[in-house]
């Protein structure tokens, strides 16, 4: 399977599982909604595209797992079978493969998301070298 196939199977990960828990199994006839955000709604388009490229068969095998991905959307094993099923049909299919990487917001590279959770607790989004926090300030020094 070609690096580019991973990457972008693992880019549209985070939208298609928003989609995912946000439309259910209707993700894959529904129109957009307004009131849905903007990732579930990148999602819901890429699921819609592979299951319209799919014949009998694949159409089924893509609805059991987003099926599968809805009703338990922590379990990483059925997250993990829906990618399975984009990397399938991308891999047989360049042009879906060009109009899902179409949909994928143009950023340079992979999303990253930071989260500083806790007291005085900090986040980065890369190395940023030494973070400074302050931290011991409620420690008796000698």
């Amino acid at each position: 399977m070609s690096a580019e196939i991973v990457q972008l199977v693992g880019q549209a990960g985070p939208y298609l599982t928003a989609a995912v828990v946000a439309y259910g199994t209707g993700v894959l006839t529904r129109a957009e909604s307004a009131a849905v955000e903007a990732t579930a709604n990148i999602g819901r388009r890429m699921l819609q595209a592979v299951w319209h490229r799919r014949d009998d068969q694949g159409r089924a095998e893509l609805e059991s797992a987003v099926a599968d991905a809805a009703s338990e959307p922590e379990d990483e094993d059925a997250a993990a079978a829906l990618r399975q099923q984009i990397k399938r049909a991308v891999r047989e299919d360049a042009e879906l493969r060009r109009e899902l990487a179409e949909l994928l917001p143009s950023g340079g590279g992979a999303s990253v998301t930071v989260t500083a959770s806790g007291t005085r607790s900090i986040a980065a989004g890369g190395n940023i070298g030494v973070a400074i926090t302050g931290d011991g300030h409620d420690t008796p020094r000698p």
